[in-house]
Protein backbone atom coordinates (compact mmCIF):
# COMPACT_ATOMS: atom_id res chain seq x y z
CA UNK A 1 0.00 0.00 0.00
CA UNK A 2 2.90 2.40 1.01
CA UNK A 3 4.98 1.08 -2.09
CA UNK A 4 1.89 2.08 -4.17
CA UNK A 5 1.38 5.57 -3.06
CA UNK A 6 5.05 6.10 -3.14
CA UNK A 7 5.07 5.02 -6.76
CA UNK A 8 1.94 7.35 -7.70
CA UNK A 9 3.26 10.38 -6.22
CA UNK A 10 7.07 9.41 -7.70
CA UNK A 11 8.67 9.47 -4.05
CA UNK A 12 11.56 8.21 -2.35
CA UNK A 13 11.43 5.65 -0.12
CA UNK A 14 13.34 4.70 3.14
CA UNK A 15 12.71 1.61 5.17
CA UNK A 16 13.93 0.43 8.43
CA UNK A 17 16.33 -2.30 8.94
CA UNK A 18 15.30 -5.99 9.37
CA UNK A 19 12.28 -7.69 8.16
CA UNK A 20 10.51 -4.57 7.11
CA UNK A 21 12.60 -4.21 4.19
CA UNK A 22 13.04 -7.53 3.21
CA UNK A 23 9.33 -7.50 3.39
CA UNK A 24 9.09 -4.33 1.25
CA UNK A 25 11.96 -5.97 -1.04
CA UNK A 26 9.75 -9.41 -1.24
CA UNK A 27 6.46 -7.17 -2.03
CA UNK A 28 7.68 -3.70 -4.08
CA UNK A 29 10.99 -3.71 -5.51
CA UNK A 30 12.04 -0.70 -7.24
CA UNK A 31 15.13 1.18 -7.14
CA UNK A 32 13.71 4.53 -6.04
CA UNK A 33 13.52 2.09 -2.62
CA UNK A 34 16.39 2.75 0.12
CA UNK A 35 16.79 -0.78 2.34
CA UNK A 36 18.60 -0.02 5.51
CA UNK A 37 21.02 -3.16 6.31
CA UNK A 38 22.10 -1.65 9.50
CA UNK A 39 22.05 1.82 11.52
CA UNK A 40 19.05 0.74 13.59
CA UNK A 41 17.21 3.87 14.51
CA UNK A 42 18.19 6.11 11.31
CA UNK A 43 15.95 5.49 8.96
CA UNK A 44 14.44 8.72 9.81
CA UNK A 45 17.19 10.90 9.99
CA UNK A 46 18.33 9.43 6.71
CA UNK A 47 15.06 9.91 5.05
CA UNK A 48 14.46 13.68 6.49
CA UNK A 49 17.84 14.29 5.03
CA UNK A 50 17.24 13.00 1.46
CA UNK A 51 13.61 15.26 1.77
CA UNK A 52 15.48 18.52 2.57
CA UNK A 53 17.90 17.49 -0.11
CA UNK A 54 16.11 16.53 -2.98
CA UNK A 55 12.95 18.32 -2.57
CA UNK A 56 11.53 15.47 -3.53
CA UNK A 57 8.51 13.29 -1.69
CA UNK A 58 9.90 10.99 0.68
CA UNK A 59 8.05 7.92 2.82
CA UNK A 60 10.01 6.39 5.38
CA UNK A 61 8.86 3.13 7.10
CA UNK A 62 10.50 3.20 10.55
CA UNK A 63 9.54 0.70 13.30
CA UNK A 64 8.70 1.70 17.01
CA UNK A 65 11.87 0.14 18.30
CA UNK A 66 14.16 2.19 15.68
CA UNK A 67 12.35 5.54 16.55
CA UNK A 68 12.42 5.10 20.35
CA UNK A 69 16.58 4.34 19.74
CA UNK A 70 16.65 8.03 18.15
CA UNK A 71 13.97 10.00 19.54
CA UNK A 72 16.10 13.05 18.42
CA UNK A 73 14.63 12.60 15.30
CA UNK A 74 10.92 13.78 16.08
CA UNK A 75 12.10 16.95 17.19
CA UNK A 76 14.61 17.71 14.28
CA UNK A 77 11.37 16.38 12.10
CA UNK A 78 9.59 19.43 13.93
CA UNK A 79 11.94 21.69 13.13
CA UNK A 80 12.69 21.52 9.65
CA UNK A 81 9.14 20.22 8.55
CA UNK A 82 9.43 19.28 4.81
CA UNK A 83 6.06 19.48 3.48
CA UNK A 84 7.27 16.08 1.04
CA UNK A 85 8.52 14.01 4.38
CA UNK A 86 6.66 11.57 5.89
CA UNK A 87 7.78 8.88 8.70
CA UNK A 88 5.16 5.96 8.90
CA UNK A 89 6.11 3.90 12.30
CA UNK A 90 5.00 0.88 12.59
CA UNK A 91 4.17 0.04 16.09
CA UNK A 92 4.08 -3.42 16.91
CA UNK A 93 5.13 -3.21 20.36
CA UNK A 94 8.36 -5.09 19.77
CA UNK A 95 11.65 -5.10 18.43
CA UNK A 96 10.63 -7.75 15.21
CA UNK A 97 13.90 -8.40 13.94
CA UNK A 98 15.34 -9.57 16.78
CA UNK A 99 13.09 -11.86 18.18
CA UNK A 100 10.01 -10.05 18.60
CA UNK A 101 11.24 -8.72 22.85
CA UNK A 102 8.78 -5.71 23.90
CA UNK A 103 9.35 -2.28 23.22
CA UNK A 104 8.22 0.49 25.83
CA UNK A 105 5.21 1.01 23.67
CA UNK A 106 3.74 -2.38 24.94
CA UNK A 107 3.44 -0.55 27.95
CA UNK A 108 3.35 3.61 28.61
CA UNK A 109 5.01 4.78 25.83
CA UNK A 110 2.59 6.71 23.31
CA UNK A 111 4.69 7.52 20.16
CA UNK A 112 1.41 9.72 18.92
CA UNK A 113 2.12 12.14 22.08
CA UNK A 114 5.60 12.01 22.23
CA UNK A 115 5.85 13.26 18.42
CA UNK A 116 3.46 16.17 19.27
CA UNK A 117 5.46 17.02 22.59
CA UNK A 118 8.66 17.07 20.29
CA UNK A 119 6.41 19.73 18.36
CA UNK A 120 5.83 17.61 14.88
CA UNK A 121 3.07 19.66 13.36
CA UNK A 122 1.22 16.68 12.13
CA UNK A 123 0.95 13.62 13.37
CA UNK A 124 -1.48 10.86 12.85
CA UNK A 125 -2.33 7.52 13.72
CA UNK A 126 -3.80 4.69 11.99
CA UNK A 127 -5.25 1.08 13.21
CA UNK A 128 -6.66 0.10 9.73
CA UNK A 129 -5.66 -0.18 6.15
CA UNK A 130 -8.18 1.95 5.02
CA UNK A 131 -7.41 4.75 7.79
CA UNK A 132 -3.46 3.96 6.59
CA UNK A 133 -4.78 4.54 2.94
CA UNK A 134 -6.41 7.91 3.96
CA UNK A 135 -3.22 9.06 6.05
CA UNK A 136 -0.83 8.52 3.01
CA UNK A 137 -0.94 12.18 1.50
CA UNK A 138 -0.19 13.95 4.34
CA UNK A 139 3.46 15.08 6.06
CA UNK A 140 4.92 14.84 9.56
CA UNK A 141 4.67 11.59 11.52
CA UNK A 142 1.71 8.56 10.99
CA UNK A 143 2.09 6.14 13.92
CA UNK A 144 0.15 2.71 12.25
CA UNK A 145 -0.32 0.26 15.21
CA UNK A 146 0.22 -3.45 13.59
CA UNK A 147 0.69 -7.35 15.38
CA UNK A 148 4.04 -8.12 15.37
CA UNK A 149 5.02 -10.80 13.77
CA UNK A 150 6.92 -11.20 10.72
CA UNK A 151 6.27 -12.50 7.29
CA UNK A 152 8.45 -15.47 5.66
CA UNK A 153 10.80 -13.75 2.68
CA UNK A 154 14.22 -14.17 1.53
CA UNK A 155 16.99 -11.63 2.55
CA UNK A 156 17.87 -9.15 -0.15
CA UNK A 157 20.12 -10.24 -2.86
CA UNK A 158 21.49 -7.05 -2.97
CA UNK A 159 25.18 -5.96 -1.83
CA UNK A 160 24.79 -2.54 0.21
CA UNK A 161 26.93 -1.05 -2.39
CA UNK A 162 24.21 -2.28 -4.70
CA UNK A 163 20.98 -0.70 -3.24
CA UNK A 164 23.21 2.57 -2.35
CA UNK A 165 24.02 2.40 -6.34
CA UNK A 166 21.05 1.68 -7.38
CA UNK A 167 18.81 4.48 -5.02
CA UNK A 168 21.07 7.03 -5.65
CA UNK A 169 21.18 6.86 -9.76
CA UNK A 170 17.21 7.86 -9.30
CA UNK A 171 18.28 11.13 -7.46
CA UNK A 172 19.46 14.63 -9.43
CA UNK A 173 22.97 15.62 -9.53
CA UNK A 174 23.81 18.44 -8.57
CA UNK A 175 26.08 20.79 -10.58
CA UNK A 176 28.58 23.41 -9.70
Amino acid sequence: MVAGQAVRQKALLVCNIGYPSRELYAVYDRPENFYMLGSMGLASSIGLGLALASGRRVFVIDGDGSVLMNLGTLATIAHHAPSGYLLIILDNCSYGSTGCQLTCTAQKTDLVQMARAAGVEEVGQAATSEELRRSLDRSGVLVVRVEPGNAEVPIIPLSPLQIRDRFTSCLPTRTG
